[in-house]
């Protein structure tokens, strides 16, 4: 009887110990989960607020490039750059930080795309707001249309990914029509360019236009030149990764189904 009741004793002290490491373990689990969830939840509002500022910032520069072509006809063409340039330059300045958002993983998307897309439109928002000649030809604003149709397709998606899952046809619009809008969209940064060419040669590089020991010693043109076949490679991959996140997004939706 003794035997029995000491072994009946020890095995309700290491009940007892048992029980008291899973309940610690339960404790430091929760903590962890508890502190997991404050984080998520700081880096959830953020990114909320970011893809939110982006969807109201292009939804301005568009509407207000539209109702001023509906008001004013083909007169609004020669100040839409300067009407909503100032906008637009400041939504593209602050997409870079959806490089960091990628690298960390925040926003959950391949990286070269965005990153070619990034660079695109910021090397040609430089040159037409240094080039003034430019920025009333009706290809800047068909570029500025072409870019915030773009970020509508996405920006959009992006919060209903936040707060609920996006519909079927939100996801197909997103990814099926954004790349025929792109290739659009890096055709007429082509012809801008083209056209920017000419006045680059008549632009003397010692002018005050590009007055700068790196301009002194480069010819614009030619560096210009040059990045056009840069653009049309960068263009073609990316369309090449846009169809493999397309299929993948499509196959993801089809296996929730």
């Amino acid at each position: 009887m003794k035997c029995i009741w000491k072994n009946d004793s020890l095995e309700t002290q290491t009940g007892q110990i048992v029980s008291d490491s899973s309940y610690t373990r339960q404790n430091s689990q929760k903590k962890k989960t508890s502190g997991g969830e404050c984080k998520f939840s700081f880096r959830l509002a953020y990114i909320f607020s970011y893809n939110l500022f982006q969807f109201c910032g292009h939804t301005w520069v568009l509407a207000n490039s539209i109702v001023r072509f509906l008001t004013f006809g083909q007169d609004a063409i020669a100040d839409t750059f300067y009407s909503v340039g100032f906008v637009m330059s400041l939504c593209q300045l602050f997409s870079m930080l959806e490089l960091f958002h990628i690298a960390d993983g925040i926003e959950k998307a391949r990286l070269l795309p965005r990153f070619v897309q990034n660079m695109e439109k910021n090397l040609l928002l430089i040159m037409v707001i240094r080039l003034e000649e430019i920025q009333s030809k009706p290809v800047v604003c068909v570029q500025l249309f072409l870019w915030n149709v773009l970020d509508l397709l996405r920006y959009p998606h992006e919060l209903m990914c936040l707060m609920d899952t996006p519909s079927i046809a939100m996801l197909w619009t997103r990814y099926t029509l954004w790349i025929p809008v792109y290739i659009l969209s890096v055709a007429t940064e082509v012809v801008t360019i083209h056209q920017a060419l000419s006045y680059f040669e008549q632009t003397s590089p010692h002018s005050s236009l590009w007055n700068s020991t790196v301009a002194a010693h480069i010819h614009l043109p030619w560096l210009l030149m040059l990045y056009l076949p840069v653009l049309a490679l960068g263009a073609t991959v990316t369309v090449w990764q846009l169809l493999k996140e397309r299929q993948y997004q499509l196959e993801k939706w089809n296996k929730k189904r």
